[in-house]
């Protein structure tokens, strides 16, 4: 469901064998995503590329992963997002929210 190198400090997360971020697979990210704040200042860079949809839980996930980045004096960005996953930020409000990225090296350079 994820995969998760590291590059030069920051976790680079993504999903692997799907398109879609819904309540199917809600909960086990959450728990992992958050798993990563455990230890304080982590750096983490969540890719999106081939997410082609995302569901009210996931946009939940990426909220409590921006909350306890804070809480942990780390931080959570977004890259890879494609144009119809884009639209539902922006219609959320979202947009403003996360900081997000076109690709994973402008997101990595970011840090």
């Amino acid at each position: 469901m994820l995969d998760t190198n590291e590059s030069n400090g920051v976790l680079v997360v993504n999903f692997k064998d799907t398109d879609r971020f819904n309540a199917l697979i809600a909960e086990p990210v959450k728990e992992r995503l958050l798993g990563y704040y455990s230890n304080p200042k982590t750096k983490l860079a969540l890719d999106l590329r081939g997410i082609k949809f995302i569901d009210s839980s996931g946009f939940s996930v990426f909220l409590s992963a921006m909350r306890a980045a804070s809480n942990s004096n780390g931080q959570f960005k977004i890259c890879n997002v494609n144009a119809e996953v884009k639209e539902l930020f922006e219609v959320l409000q979202l947009h403003n929210v996360f900081e997000m990225y076109e690709t994973l090296d402008e997101c990595l350079a970011s840090f």
